[in-house]
């Protein structure tokens, strides 16, 4: 009941004329963010971070998530209309909805993956403030080794989902935790691993090196792989058929706990969740033959799973203070830059502003759902913008934010410098993601084991006397080693499927 209570006043103010307008600013960019090829959640937030700098930090973060959730549905629309995902977790629904848009059906598969995301979204919030403060107080009676320990767990799991290289995925790993130690040491201040730079006394920047990686890593790669056809499509019959909707409830309900229950898992990726639901319905239809072929109820899973996922992703961010992927790791890093620290502890230093946002989330599904019915048109405009010009313009965006922060060319430096290696990484096929969350949470990790080893006299044994931390730690290991000995087996069954 006491949660009840917080969510209404959090709903009060996120209804508030200014709270409403950052909400509504973020789902207006998310949604053109997700709609322009290449960019996604994760770079199209950490680009838009330096808009946020001279907003209050409820504002910032409303904004925010808004941009996150709005462009893990504008990424429909490219997938639909011309078949190429507009982020990573869009990637299922070109399997079908691209065939729907060839056959005119384009209005019904938007309109259904709208809807869709609508219900996923707001189950997914329900579901959100009925387990996260419960979970946030179970996590206070966490010591340091427990967080210690449960960091570990994130960052192992978020490698042994990362892909079928689980060296590459140890190495980005590495590669964060040896940029997360640039700097001041916390126990001894003494400058470490900063060459003499005198900028890097306060650390890498979290927001040049986001950028760079994401922004403009991913900006290179679209510049490679673009496509400019876009299907002509009669998007004013919008509304789905008695049949279609018969067709697409049952997969809008499984879609919505399939994303919600893996948004909780740190590591999982939006993509899983959407795969997994389109296995799902595929595999208990009675006529999977028509998967792939413009099959409505493929796109409703995928999306619903999509939009359920983005919200229960906020879970152990809010309640644990662990990102779950790269984009929950951005939105961490915002919450840093504002001068707050996701966790149980957030809950009871600042609980107005969480209320707030978690209010926020219900106010933003709301106005998603307005904004995409009657405006897919405009959205599908915006794709015959010469995409030179989209290129220059997020370039240059780029460079102002990173500039803003500090008024520093040298971040400007830093943040083209990882635009050059995130675009070989991508190349290279190494990913992105560990060496994000291995940035964001190697400053927590350090903190947490110097505190631990303090308390325990330097002995290591103290993670053998805590069972919750030895749980914690031993859970990624299994999982590492299941999928180190069955990765073939695992590659097939996609791969099976899909098709």
């Amino acid at each position: 009941m006491e949660s009840l209570g917080y969510l209404m006043a959090g709903l009060g103010a996120a209804l508030s004329f200014n709270n409403l307008l950052f909400a509504f600013a973020g789902c207006v960019l998310g949604t053109l963010i997700g709609v322009l090829p290449g960019l996604g959640p994760a770079a199209g937030t950490a680009i838009l971070i330096p808009l946020t700098f001279n907003l209050d930090a409820t504002g910032a973060i409303i904004m925010l998530c808004a941009i996150y959730y709005g462009a893990m549905y504008g990424g429909t629309i490219t997938s639909v209309l011309i078949n190429v995902p507009g982020e990573a977790a869009s990637v299922v629904t070109c399997i079908d909805g691209y065939q729907m848009a060839k056959q005119g059906r384009a209005g019904s598969a938007l309109a259904i993956a709208a809807i869709g995301s609508f219900v996923g979204g707001i189950v997914a919030t329900i579901l959100l403030v009925a387990v996260a403060a419960p979970l946030a107080s179970l996590a206070l009676k966490f010591g340091p080794a427990e967080f210690f320990a449960l960091m570990v767990a994130g960052l192992c799991l978020v490698v042994g989902l990362a892909g079928r290289n689980i060296l590459a995925a140890l190495l980005m790993t590495a590669l964060g935790l040896l940029l997360s130690l640039i700097g001041m040491d916390p126990v001894r201040g003494a400058p470490r691993f900063t060459f003499g730079i005198e900028e890097l006394y306060d650390g890498i920047g979290f927001v040049p090196v986001v950028m760079g990686l994401f922004g403009v890593g991913e900006l290179l790669l679209a510049a490679e792989a673009r496509q400019t056809h876009l299907i002509q499509a009669d998007l004013k019959k919008w509304y789905p058929t008695r049949d279609e909707w018969r067709r697409s409830s049952g997969a809008i309900g499984r879609g919505t706990v399939i994303g919600f229950v893996l948004g909780l898992i740190p590591g999982v990726g939006a993509i899983v969740p959407t795969f997994m639901a389109y296995v799902l319905e595929k595999r208990i239809s009675k006529n999977p033959e028509r998967f792939g072929k413009g099959a409505i109820e493929g796109v409703a899973s995928a999306e619903t799973a999509n939009n359920a996922y983005a919200n229960g992703s906020m879970v152990p961010l809010l309640a644990l203070g662990v990102p779950s992927s790269p984009t929950i790791a951005v939105l961490m890093g915002a919450f840093i830059v504002n001068g707050l620290t996701p966790g149980p502890f957030l809950f009871q230093e600042k609980p107005e502003l969480v209320w707030t946002v978690i209010a926020s989330f219900f106010v933003g599904n709301v106005l998603l759902l307005i904004l995409n019915l009657p405006l897919v048109g405009l959205w599908a405009r915006l794709l015959k913008i010469p995409f030179a010009y989209l290129c220059t313009g997020v370039l240059i965006f780029c460079i102002i934010g990173a500039y803003g922060l500090k008024q520093s060319l040298f971040d400007v430096w830093v943040m083209l410098g990882f635009g050059v290696l995130g675009y070989i990484l991508r190349k290279l096929d190494f990913p992105i993601a560990p060496a994000i969350l291995a940035l964001i949470l190697g400053p927590m990790m350090e903190k947490s084991l110097r505190t631990t080893l303090e308390i325990s006299g330097g002995s290591f044994a103290i993670f053998l006397d805590r069972p919750l931390a030895l749980a914690l730690l031993a859970v990624p290991l299994i999982v590492l080693a299941a999928i180190a000995l069955r990765p073939r087996a695992f590659a097939n069954l996609r791969q099976t499927d899909i098709e």
